[in-house]
């Protein structure tokens, strides 16, 4: 019975109930027939159908490691149980309709914690990523360059951006405190970004609201000098990095000192400096609580704020500087009793103030600026990136004068001979006996003429450069033979002053190299005999001149006449006509030599600019010092010489300066005026140079067609004549002399 019992799953029978029925027998169950193969079922009894063995449950892995103990295996069931109670079931089996589908409370928590995660980590990972850059934006920090006059007062402004940066220190407390309260009066505790502000301002980029406001004073500055202006997400959220990242490496009074310096408060301005001097025509540091606020409005829309732009624009600002003030008394940054003083809204100027650029003004620019960044060792490239305060040593009053004097000189010349009057010229230079550059005339108009007349090194010095021939001579003496001592000379040596005599040297006459004897000519051909030298520099007497530049030695009288003030670059040959003005000087140059001799013998180089500062910080500059140039008693004898041309020349001028019709005087003393005329042979130049109350002034005219050719024509009379100078007329009129 045993052996028949099992020999039918031995053999795999087809018995119809243990195929229909599965064999439930849990010992038959798992034995397995040796003829079925693995991975088969066994065969069933119909034809075509198969069935599949159900496979036993497979044990845990933790069951199945050598070192797997029951403590380990109820501790991985009960890990196992947990798992499954914490798989979410979704949907859900336990309710109906959409409410299987909505995730439960559990769910919702899960979620929010991951994404909360993922967010800080995303966060963390940007913000370890984000780097603060090492250039700024050039244009955010570009500033322009202020001139000042001598008295301190605003002349001009060059670059393209107007901008003078200011340290936070210069800038009023009532000024900051008026655009914290206006910005962001948080500043100084947030941390760099304002969560509220940034979603609202995501939100307006991604929509199509007001891009204004929504960021902190911090946001706003990293725009200002990092990022583009620009409305994407991108940006807004590098911005909130940077801003976070400035917020823990800078301190808050850097931050706000840059935000100040580099932002847009219309009417082309940027900075609060600017800001006041657009709006209010003062500098930062003298304004009021009152216009504070009022600057302190434009930063939310400059062209939403500015009264000057319409009505609308005044009513908002009014209601914009009234809501400041009152959030500064909130804040407590103005007391109730301060705020109750300002109820009258302060009217800003209608336009800002301009500087009058393009006509003279643009001359004393350019020279101004090339000695700045000569004195002070400035690249270009760092000059024009701007910020510095240039002051010059221009007079205001004396540079009018001077511009007055030839712009009447000019009008008569149009008066005289209009066609000759196109290409006149006028040089001049007003330069005081400590080098300082007070008054130059470059032309009739920057715009139309950049060519700088005062500076220019076009035409001969003529009989003007008499002086530094007799100076040189008092100086250094005069050799009548090769090898012999110098002999002195004085102001009475005598001299032959006859027309047209020959020109001699130790072995005799001078030869010019194309075989011809040279002689020298007076003005007229006029023949004086025998005549002391200062009569002959009073009466500007050439023959006497041309003999003593020989005896001298024309390289004594050249080193003479530069280290007077004249520079080698405007000498030629050194032949007997250098004598007699051969050197092409420009009138700066001519001034500062005849202020050597006023200023008995001690030479200062001319220079434009006295004191320059970068954001209110000093900048070294070099300033010239005075050095011996002649000796004190050469350069009393040499002006007294002048002094005497002058009473000459003008015998019917008054002797002195005189000012409101009265003698100016120094030291109670009268101010001597002391000068003379200077031509030339081939009449392409008429000079005059004098000096008057420790100024020398030289204005030279001359003609040029600037369309055709740079060698000067004729003047053929159109600078007026020996009695009637034209360069002399400009002399005295803007010295004041009668």
């Amino acid at each position: 019975m045993l052996l028949r019992a099992v020999e039918p799953a031995a053999t795999g029978s087809a018995n119809p109930r243990a195929a229909t029925t599965g064999n439930a027998n849990p010992r038959t169950a798992t034995t397995r027939s040796a003829n079925t193969r693995p991975g088969t079922a066994p065969e069933g009894d119909g034809p075509g159908r198969a069935r599949r063995r159900r496979k036993a449950p497979r044990a845990s892995l933790l069951s199945r490691l050598p070192v797997a103990g029951p403590g380990l295996t109820r501790f991985a069931a009960r890990v196992a149980s947990d798992a499954r109670r914490l798989r979410p079931r979704y949907p859900h089996a336990d309710r109906a309709g959409w409410q299987r589908w909505a995730p439960s409370l559990r769910q919702w928590l899960g979620a929010a914690l991951a994404f909360t995660g993922l967010t800080v980590v995303l966060l963390g990972s940007a913000y370890a990523a984000t780097d603060i850059p090492e250039n700024l934006n050039s244009y955010a920090t570009q500033q322009d360059n202020v001139y000042f006059w001598s008295d301190g007062t605003p002349m001009a402004r060059t670059g393209w951006v107007r901008r003078q940066a200011m340290p936070l220190e210069d800038i009023p407390e009532d000024v900051r405190d008026a655009v914290l309260a206006a910005e962001n009066a948080s500043f100084y505790s947030d941390p760099g970004i304002s969560l509220s502000g940034l979603a609202r301002a995501l939100w307006r980029t991604v929509g199509q609201g007001d891009t204004q406001g929504g960021s902190t004073i911090t946001q706003q500055y990293v725009k200002n000098v990092y990022l583009n202006q620009d409305r994407s997400v991108g940006r807004k959220f590098t911005e909130a990095m940077l801003a976070l990242k400035l917020d823990n490496g800078m301190s808050k009074d850097d931050i706000l000192e840059g935000y100040l310096n580099t932002s847009w408060f219309g009417r082309g301005t940027y900075g609060i400096q600017r800001a006041a001097q657009a709006y209010y025509g003062k500098d930062v540091g003298e304004l009021d609580v009152s216009e504070a606020a009022f600057l302190a409005s434009l930063l939310k829309g400059a062209g939403l704020y500015d009264p000057a732009l319409g009505e609308a624009n005044h009513a908002r600002a009014v209601e914009r500087w009234s809501w400041i003030l009152d959030r500064m008394a909130e804040i407590g940054t103005l007391s109730e009793a301060e705020r109750a003083r300002y109820t009258e809204f302060p009217e800003p100027l209608k336009r800002a103030p301009g500087f009058d650029t393009g006509k003279q003004s643009d001359y004393l620019v350019e020279l101004a600026a090339r000695y700045a960044k000569k004195a002070a060792r400035l690249s270009d490239k760092e000059f024009d990136f701007g910020g510095f305060q240039i002051y010059t040593t221009f007079d205001r009053e004396q540079e009018s004068a001077l511009t007055d004097a030839v712009a009447e000189a000019r009008k008569k010349a149009r008066k005289k001979d209009a066609a000759k009057a196109k290409s006149l010229h006028f040089g001049a230079s007003s330069v005081a006996t400590d080098g300082r550059i007070l008054a130059v005339h470059g032309g009739p108009d920057h715009r139309t003429q950049g060519y700088n007349e005062s500076n220019a090194t076009t035409v001969p010095a003529g009989s003007a450069f008499l002086p530094f021939v007799y100076a040189a001579a008092l100086e250094h003496g005069v050799h009548k033979t090769r090898d012999g001592a110098a002999t002195e000379v004085t102001p009475q040596t005598l001299y032959d002053g006859d027309d047209g005599i020959a020109v001699t040297t130790p072995e005799g006459p001078y030869w010019d190299r194309g075989g011809k004897q040279v002689t020298s000519h007076n003005d007229g051909g006029k023949s004086y005999g025998r005549i002391s030298l200062s009569r002959a520099l009073a009466l500007s007497v050439n023959t006497p001149f041309m003999q003593l530049g020989m005896d001298t030695g024309l390289d004594r009288v050249r080193d003479t006449a530069q280290r007077a003030g004249l520079l080698s670059s405007s000498f030629g040959p050194q032949v007997p006509a250098m004598s007699l003005g051969s050197a092409t000087p420009s009138a700066i140059r001519m001034a500062g030599g005849y202020a050597t001799f006023a200023a008995a013998g001690k030479h200062v180089e001319p220079y434009s600019v006295s004191r320059i500062t970068r954001n209110g910080s000093e900048i070294a500059l070099t300033k010239p010092a005075s050095r011996r140039a002649v000796k004190a008693n050469v350069a009393a004898a040499v002006q007294s010489a002048l002094t005497d041309a002058f009473r000459t020349a003008r015998p019917g001028a008054a002797p002195a300066v005189t000012v409101a019709g009265k003698p100016a005087t120094v030291a109670g003393k009268p101010v001597t005026v002391a000068g003379k005329a200077g031509t030339t042979q081939n009449d392409t130049a008429a000079w005059y140079v004098g000096t008057a109350d420790s100024v020398s002034t030289a204005v030279v005219a001359y003609r040029i067609d600037l369309g055709k050719s740079l060698e000067p024509l004729p003047l053929d009379g159109i600078a007026g004549s020996p009695d009637d100078s034209v360069p002399y007329r400009i002399f005295s009129g803007a010295r004041g002399i009668g």
